[in-house]
């Protein structure tokens, strides 16, 4: 089994898409091991987000991500984060395949509903990021 993680988006928990979005993951086989609601602040945004820093939407990107609250999750299952990728789609919900998670909910490029974390290496530096070791083996069996 691998982990990667999924942020729902403020768009996503704004619309209250919430529900949909897990049950949508969970029938492609994935289960949640940990998750929790965060607002991100400017600090954390640009932490978390710091690889786009020299990008010309970065300043748009950290305006939407601290608009509202956002719903972390640390998802497994095999080639988690290959799968989530695929499952989520394309960036831009007009290049999404039909039924992935953003042609169907997500409103733009940037308002693109979930974030996916793009390899393995990034994904267990993201998991680190909003959940430290301790949180994650609570949640453990």
């Amino acid at each position: 089994m691998n982990r990667t993680l999924a942020i729902l988006k403020p768009d996503g928990t704004g619309r209250k898409l919430i529900g949909d979005v897990i049950s949508h993951l969970e029938k492609e086989g994935f289960e949640i091991i940990c998750a929790k609601m965060v607002f991100m602040n400017r600090k954390i945004a640009e932490g978390f987000y710091a690889v786009h820093k020299e990008r010309g939407f970065f300043n748009n990107l950290m305006d939407f991500m601290t608009s509202g609250r956002s719903l972390v999750m640390v998802l497994e299952r095999e080639d988690a984060v290959n799968k989530l990728r695929e499952v989520i789609g394309a960036t831009d919900p007009e290049e999404a395949e039909e039924g992935t998670i953003r042609k169907k909910y997500a409103e733009s490029k940037q308002n693109n509903i979930i974030h996916a974390s793009d390899s393995e290496e990034n994904a267990e530096k993201e998991i680190k990021f909003f959940f430290p070791c301790k949180e994650l083996i609570e949640n453990e069996m």
